[in-house]
């Protein structure tokens, strides 16, 4: 059964989109490491015969450049891919699946929230996961195949450490959030933060950001994994970045 209720909608679904029927295709494993198992798929979520590893072929081609990018600065690390495409009823799933495990971390049960705690709770979420929209003017962005998460691994094709694990709610996913100008404005120098740890996560994060930014992508505001191309996100952030309205998104929902 879904926990969703309706909420508003997000700043950038007010972009139009123009598809451009761009095929979805299969991320090769030889060129990107692919998380295995995927991680929700492992969990029962409903791909039917779609691949979770599919995207849009400019994301492909955007994601070849930006690896090349990456490999000018540390030869032999690859961009590792935890998720990219998303079927709609696998963005309601996940969004019902994250509800409930907050529910659960807590020690409660659903039935005995009172609205205002649901509220709460879906408030945590909706930060991080898009609204499962089956309206084709508001796609979540991951199933217009424009959208993907992604980390980085080394030569051994070990994972980076970026500070904290893909999908966490909590405000250690925000791109910056290990910056020192950002500790330092919450008063935790000092208060059990290893400043030399910090320092080299939000490297590693600016790292990841660089490359994307350089391939054309745009990053999530709160997360340090997510990015797009092509989706409403993308447009909306590039018309921000601007200053103009001159962008539109050209992936639309998909499946």
């Amino acid at each position: 059964m879904s926990f969703v209720k309706p909420i508003a909608t997000k700043p950038y679904h007010q972009i139009r989109i123009l598809e451009c029927d761009e095929p979805l295709i299969t991320l090769p494993a030889k060129l990107f490491v692919l998380q295995d198992p995927h991680p929700y798929a492992s969990l029962s979520a409903p791909y039917g015969d779609r691949s979770p590893y599919c995207v849009r072929l400019g994301v492909l081609e955007g994601l070849i450049l930006a690896q090349s990018y990456l490999q000018d600065f540390y030869p032999g690390w690859r961009i590792q891919i935890f998720d990219a495409y998303r079927p709609i009823a696998v963005q309601q799933f996940m969004v019902d699946y994250t509800f409930a495990k907050v529910v659960q971390s807590r020690g409660i049960q659903a039935s005995h929230l009172s609205e205002a705690e649901k509220e709460a709770i879906w408030q945590e979420v909706y930060k991080f996961w898009a609204i499962p929209s089956y309206n084709p003017a508001t796609p979540p962005p991951h199933s217009t195949g424009g959208a993907i998460d992604i980390t980085l691994v080394n030569e051994d094709d070990h994972p980076v450490d970026m500070g904290s694990p893909i999908d966490e709610l909590s405000a250690r996913s925000y791109p910056n959030y290990y910056a020192i100008e950002h500790l330092s404005r919450l008063d935790w120098l000092g208060g059990g933060v290893d400043l030399e740890w910090a320092k080299e996560f939000h490297n590693r994060r600016q790292l990841l950001q660089q490359i994307m930014l350089r391939a054309g992508f745009c990053q999530h505001p709160n997360e340090w994994w997510h990015f797009s191309m092509g989706d409403q996100l993308w447009a909306w952030t590039m018309n921000q970045r601007q200053g103009t309205e001159r962008f539109s998104a050209y992936y639309g929902a998909i499946g």
